[in-house]
């Protein structure tokens, strides 16, 4: 009898909106490498997303390049997984046309995310924004996910990708793995090191605010230094102490010490010793992905080779569940 037990598959994507924060670092991206040795796993940028609000073209390339080759900076091995770009497979435009027609108005209507960026870009809120929940389903169904790793504010957009899914199933039979949200080890929820009661971002006007992954360590330090604390400079974890308690879940996650060893070792010691020890933790943290970034950025042949294997390997899969859901919905498919 065969023990060898099938590998569960899982599937995420990220925007080429910029270089991501500190924040999508620790809480997503240092974990994605780790979640390659449990499941088999495909990544994808997702350009296709990021033109729900105008683009520069040259730019949205050259940002596309740059965050595919961060994924591998982080420590995505393209041998043992799938790393692609979303726009060069075109199964994701395909389906998502299909799973559109299965998905209720009103149901997109719901989409806290429709509401918010139709709020910052009321100049442009066109049908690709209302709709786009629907091209994320196909995303996902594609490959068959049995697991996404999602963040708070795409948890809503999984679970309509569940329900299209048993939808279709239902009237189809089954074509699609109806997805489960995987919660692993959550990092630290990083917030703003100016307003530490709101979520770090890079598109915040202060840039004292966030860390970028690729900021020098001069800049790092300086960010750092003058991050907002509070008037008792005693390093302890709790209420009312929003700056400190974001340091203090940096320094865990980098370091790997618990909040209780943190406060022992800065007993006695002020703010001043502790926002240093902070930035030297995230310094160092930073650096083997800031040295592989420049190697991979410095060999654009790489990366398009990479980025084209990546896409072949995709699309090999995306097509067996497209010709499935073709099939079942009554295409002609000339056979």
């Amino acid at each position: 009898m065969d023990t060898t037990q099938k590998r569960k598959k899982l599937f995420s994507a990220i925007q080429p909106s910029g270089m991501p924060t500190l924040g999508n670092y620790l809480g997503a991206l240092k974990n994605w490498s780790k979640m390659c040795n449990e499941f088999d796993s495909a990544f994808a940028v997702a350009d296709l997303h990021a033109i729900t609000v105008r683009q520069e073209p040259a730019k949205l390339r050259r940002q596309t390049l740059e965050m595919y080759a961060l994924l591998l900076a982080v420590g995505l091995d393209p041998k043992e997984n799938i790393i692609f770009v979303q726009s060069q497979v075109p199964q994701h435009s395909q389906l998502s046309w299909i799973l559109n027609c299965y998905t209720q108005f009103g149901e997109m209507s719901r989409m806290t995310q429709f509401k918010d960026k139709s709020a910052t870009h009321a100049d442009n809120i066109n049908v690709g924004l209302f709709a786009y929940p629907a091209l994320m389903a196909a995303d996902i169904l594609l490959y068959q996910a049995d697991f996404v790793p999602v963040g708070v504010d795409q948890k809503q957009h999984l679970e309509l990708t569940r329900d299209v899914a048993t939808r279709f199933n239902g009237l189809y039979g089954n074509t699609f793995t109806v997805p489960e949200p995987y919660i692993g080890k959550q990092g630290a929820k990083i917030m703003s090191l100016q307003e530490p009661e709101r979520k770090m971002s890079k598109s915040d006007a202060n840039v004292k605010s966030y860390v970028s992954i690729l900021d020098t360590p001069d800049v790092i330090m300086k960010k750092f230094k003058s991050a907002v604390t509070d008037s008792q400079a005693c390093v302890s974890y709790g209420e009312g102490k929003d700056g400190v308690n974001n340091l203090m879940g940096i320094y865990s996650c980098c370091t790997g010490l618990d909040y209780e060893t943190i406060q022992r070792d800065f007993e006695g010691k002020g703010y001043g010793d502790f926002k240093v020890a902070v930035a030297e933790s995230v310094i160092a943290e930073l650096a083997p992905v800031q040295e592989k970034y420049a190697q991979l950025m410095a060999d654009k042949a790489y990366l398009n080779q990479c980025a084209n294997d990546g896409a072949k390997q995709a699309s090999a899969i995306a097509q067996r569940t497209l010709t499935k859901a073709m099939k079942k919905v009554g295409f002609y498919q000339g056979k």
